[in-house]
């Protein structure tokens, strides 16, 4: 952006500076010197050959280079952010060299770029000595019949040809690659968006949003997370009573999280009705595009959650991610980011949390601010916000995405035992990191592959001691 708003309009005015500085040298060579004329032709030509096979590299190199940048930054943030397990594990040699080799890397593109401006100056300073040769010649072979003063003049203004013809070269190409930004910047709008926030209800669907109850169904649902890559989830089918818990388990990559995805339709379905536009709106896909790909639905209170929008969606479903999120603020915008509850309804939500007593003992209170990222908190007080959270939303459908992967064994025991009581009247779906987490769950949804391989009640799948895949997990949590 900075370049296009910056570096471009300065690019375009140097372009036709030397454009028309370059035209007034010809027109005055030619008018004094026809002969001329027989070989601007010739050397247009090579001049355009020069131009093209240095603005072909030149832009390639340029393009290479603005996308070399990010690597650095990236992993620049990441190092800063992990700084203090690089520190414990004593890898810093590690990560200094890695940073090197990038910063290497994007400055070598950046010397072949100079290379390039190089090569094409010698080049096209050749060529304007051949140009001065030929006008200089020229004028001795006819310089009975030239005025003297023209003949200055011409030659006065040719010896700048050099400078103006390799100056304009390099500015048309220059501004060529600051158009660069200018592509990157299309292939961010043309990104696809996510379906629309807000859609007409029917009167059907008034009655039954929010949910009242919490009923959730999967109907042969099948998702990917890009469009050319491998389904996630295949063809799906559980149902989830209303008030359930449901612990989710299965080996890394069976699909689990996935699952909390679409529930939140941050991914859609295989056959989503949904085409969205780069513009943001959504569009009806053509029906054998919808009825060639498998995708089925997913149901919640009876309500398909593909009709509605998204804002309506989300704001019915509770979540305490695996990464606990905090945002750079007041804990009051953390717990209440849209300021919807009494200061009363948080510390009764913090309360609850068990992190009431710390809170009153930081300066501030609700309004004390927090880091960026939380890191004025520890791990488990993190945890214990999001929960807190997510008790203020009072929805009937309560994800946790492994939500006490990341803390200690006391601090999972407390979250689990808020959990119980808080939310008993709740569907609760527990995606689980720890086999203990889910073991007093209503029933336990196994994954693997993205299939269903066993849902049913864990007394119930411990029995299974040979067939079942949960009791071999359970067998290796030291569980049974």
């Amino acid at each position: 952006m900075e370049v296009i708003d910056d570096s471009l309009p300065w690019a375009f005015d140097d372009v036709i500076m030397f454009t028309v500085s370059v035209a007034s040298t010809m027109i005055i060579v030619s008018t004094t010197t026809p002969m001329f004329l027989a070989a601007l032709p010739v050397l247009s030509i090579l001049v355009l050959v020069i131009q093209q096979y240095y603005l072909c590299a030149s832009r390639a190199i340029k393009r290479i280079f603005h996308v070399s940048k990010s690597p650095i930054y990236q992993h620049f943030n990441e190092s800063l952010g992990g700084v203090s397990t690089i520190r414990a594990m004593q890898l810093q040699d590690r990560f200094i060299l890695e940073n090197a080799a990038r910063v290497d890397a994007h400055t070598n593109y950046h010397v072949a770029y100079l290379y390039c401006i190089r090569w094409v100056e010698v080049r096209l300073q050749c060529l304007s000595a051949v140009v001065i040769f030929i006008v200089a010649i020229t004028f001795v072979i006819n310089r009975s019949t030239v005025d003297p003063s023209t003949a200055g003049l011409a030659m006065s203004f040719v010896l700048t040809i050099t400078q103006d013809v390799n100056y304009l070269v390099r500015v048309y190409c220059e501004l060529q690659n600051r158009l660069v930004p200018v592509e990157r910047v299309c292939e961010y709008i043309d990104l696809p968006t996510e379906a629309p926030e807000l859609l007409p209800m029917s009167e059907v669907v008034k009655e039954k949003w929010p949910p009242r109850h919490g009923k959730i169904v999967f109907d042969n649902y099948s998702t990917r997370y890009r469009e050319g890559l491998d389904l996630v989830l295949k063809n799906i089918s559980f149902e989830v009573q209303p008030g359930e818990s449901v612990g989710i388990v299965g080996r890394t990559g069976a699909g689990k999280s996935s699952l909390a995805l679409a529930l939140f339709r941050m991914i859609e379905a295989a056959n989503s009705p949904w085409c969205i536009s780069p513009d943001g709106s959504g569009s009806r896909l053509a029906e054998s595009d919808s009825n060639n790909e498998p995708g089925g639905k997913i149901e919640i209170d009876g309500v398909d959650i593909s009709t509605l929008g998204l804002v309506d969606l989300r704001q019915a479903l509770a979540i305490i991610p695996q990464d606990p999120i905090l945002f750079a603020g007041s804990v009051r915008d953390n717990l209440d980011p849209f300021q919807e509850h009494s200061d009363h309804a948080l510390w009764q939500a913090l309360e609850r949390a068990h992190l009431k007593e710390h809170i009153q003992s930081v300066p501030g209170g609700l309004s004390f601010e927090v880091a960026q990222h939380g890191e004025n908190f520890s791990m488990g007080q993190r945890s214990l916000i999001c929960l807190a959270r997510a008790l203020l939303r009072k929805t009937k459908i309560l994800i946790l995405d492994e939500a006490t992967s990341a803390v200690d064994v006391e601090t999972d025991e407390l979250i689990q035992e808020t959990i119980r009581t808080e939310f008993k009247n709740r569907t609760i779906l527990t995606i689980a990191h720890r086999i203990k987490t889910v073991m007093d769950s209503d029933k336990i949804l196994v994954l693997e592959q993205g299939q269903v391989v066993e849902f049913d009640r864990p007394e119930e799948l411990l029995k299974r001691k040979d067939e079942s895949l949960f009791y071999r997990l359970a067998e290796q949590a030291g569980e049974v």
